[in-house]
């Protein structure tokens, strides 16, 4: 009976597909259709392989047919439609290399809504279980390959329920949800002009309900007005050091690169290399995270010599990550930006403090995700992974038979069957976790933890772990999760850090992690702060956005 039922609904979806919908302010604010087909989006034929975001293209009536067997609901399955006529149906989660990253991202602000908001109504078991098993994997992926088209299917579906639920009515509109996703190379100074210049005329903008955006997207107005100005100077790389009382023509140039990035404090344009030069040098190594020397550095004439054109394609990659960013609920925060390498303690979105952070090292990336943290483990063990036994710790035995006991390791045999031994590290002064580490459990084993390597900390570029979180100051962060469980003081945390038999508290006062990558953000001072792109995911997405 539902596929006699759905039969007139697929007819006016489909046959919607060559309609015209441009309006951007539909009655119901968030794209619902008020009845037939008017309110979805034209299929957009300019979209090609060559031209798409994704590589991957599915068939429009796999779409119907998802629509008829899942039932569907009407408000649900119009977007949908409208949804991939706006990308000509091109995949919006896969490429053929894998997730997208905005896979990714939707799926950390989905899971944390599910987990966080009590909805039972947005569960999705199967696609929970299959999203856990394919994230972290290197995937292979065709379009005809039907695990992979569903579940493609399904996180639209959940985008659009998300969506439902989630956004106050009008400040997200459907065509402006349809593009959350790219789909289509484009001019980053056209795309950015777009985005500036739209206007609604019932005056409700996404910036409204999410400050940072609002913050970045005010930056980007400032770049393309700069743009537009014709840029900034390039910075020839000096003859020689220069310092404060040297005079040179390079210093004019640098004060008038200054002046138009608002980094000098005060009009000048004198060829002396003054205490205004050094402020202003100071102010732009601190927003690029840069130690703050007030002198010119190699590195600082580097970024000083990227072009304003790709500052602005990094703010435009940055603004689509933050609206994938979930709304802190009431509590305690724990955010980390990888290229950043800080992290970041909220408590009810009040900052309480920063911290340093060292992250992964190439090939061993620290992944983007959100967690609830549930456990302190004090004088831990380090269950050592296999990739590490078998690509580090197997050679280093062959070549000092000593090893495991050097380091108080001890191999507790092949308990899996899988020909690697179990290797684990004693709690201890050597143990790589140091005295103590912070859970909270998720698919890629990634936690924080305390770490004897601490002078990696006064580095500017911290990515030399295996994956997980190293920690500036453990301590710090354990006296402060426990700051309301009166059984644990300073005195008995620093006690059972120093133990020799590993403690695991379970935290009464639970806190939610981000883990984030933004290399580009507007922070607390109202200072817009670049860094490297570590892990090349911007460049990545640079390559299919513009």
């Amino acid at each position: 009976m539902k596929y006699i039922f759905y039969i007139p609904l697929v007819a006016i979806l489909l046959a919607a597909c060559g309609n015209t919908a441009e309006n951007e302010n539909e009655a119901d604010g968030n794209g619902g259709a008020k009845g037939g087909s008017k309110n979805i989006s034209s299929r957009d034929y300019s979209i090609t392989k060559e031209n798409s975001y994704s590589d991957l293209f599915l068939d429009s009536t796999a779409l119907v047919d998802y629509i008829v067997r899942d039932s569907v609901p009407d408000s649900v399955s119009r977007r949908m439609i409208s949804f991939y006529n706006a990308r000509n149906y091109q995949f919006a989660w896969f490429t053929s290399e894998g997730f997208t990253e905005e896979a990714q991202a939707f799926w950390n602000l989905f899971d944390h809504y599910v987990t966080y908001s009590g909805d039972t109504t947005m569960h999705n078991r199967p696609l929970e279980k299959q999203m856990n098993r394919l994230l972290g994997d290197t995937l292979v992926v065709s379009a005809s390959n039907k695990t992979f088209l569903r579940t493609e299917l399904q996180l639209t579906e959940s985008l659009m329920k998300y969506a439902l639920k989630n956004f106050e009515k009008g400040y997200v509109k459907r065509k402006e949800l349809e593009r959350f996703v790219p789909f289509k190379k484009a001019d980053p100074i056209q795309l950015a002009d777009s985005l500036l210049s739209k206007k609604h005329k019932d005056n409700k903008y996404f910036e409204d309900i999410n400050a940072n955006y609002k913050a970045l997207k005010d930056q980007l107005q400032k770049y393309v007005d700069i743009h537009k100005k014709g840029g900034w100077p390039a910075i020839a790389p000096a003859d020689k050091p220069l310092k404060r009382g040297d005079s040179s023509p390079n210093v004019i140039l640098i004060k008038k690169y200054l002046a138009i990035t608002g980094d000098l404090p005060t009009h000048d344009t004198s060829a002396i290399f003054n205490d205004t030069l050094a402020q202003g040098i100071t102010n732009y190594q601190e927003r690029f995270g840069l130690k703050p020397t007030g002198t010119l550095t190699k590195d600082l004439i580097k970024e000083m010599n990227v072009s304003v054109r790709d500052r602005i394609e990094q703010l435009l990659i940055n603004l689509g990550r933050m609206r994938w960013m979930p709304n802190q609920s009431n509590g305690t925060l724990i955010l980390v930006n990888i290229p950043e390498f800080n992290l970041h303690v909220m408590e009810n979105g009040r900052k309480v403090f920063d911290m340093n952070v060292v992250v992964g090292k190439e090939g061993h990336s620290t992944m983007q995700f959100t967690g609830t943290m549930n456990q302190i483990v004090f004088a831990p063990y380090w269950n050592i992974p296999p990739r590490i036994v078998v690509n580090e710790i197997l050679p280093e035995i062959e070549k000092d038979p000593e090893y495991l006991a050097k380091n108080e390791m001890e191999d507790q045999g092949d308990k899996d069957g899988d020909g690697i031994p179990d290797i684990r590290q004693l709690p201890g002064e050597k143990n790589s976790l140091g005295k103590v580490k912070f859970l909270f459990p998720n698919s890629f084993d990634i936690y924080l933890h305390d770490t004897p390597a601490k002078s990696l900390f006064s580095r500017n570029k911290r990515a030399f772990s295996h994956g997980c979180i190293r920690l500036a100051d453990a301590q710090k962060m354990a006296e402060y999760l426990l700051r309301n469980d009166p059984d644990w003081d300073s005195g008995k945390i620093a006690a059972a850090m120093s133990g020799t038999e590993q403690k695991v508290v379970k935290l009464k006062n639970k806190a939610e992690v981000f883990i984030t990558y933004y290399t580009a953000w507007v922070d607390e001072t109202g200072r817009l702060n670049f860094r490297d792109d570590v892990y090349g995911h911007d460049k990545k997405i640079k390559a299919k956005m513009f």
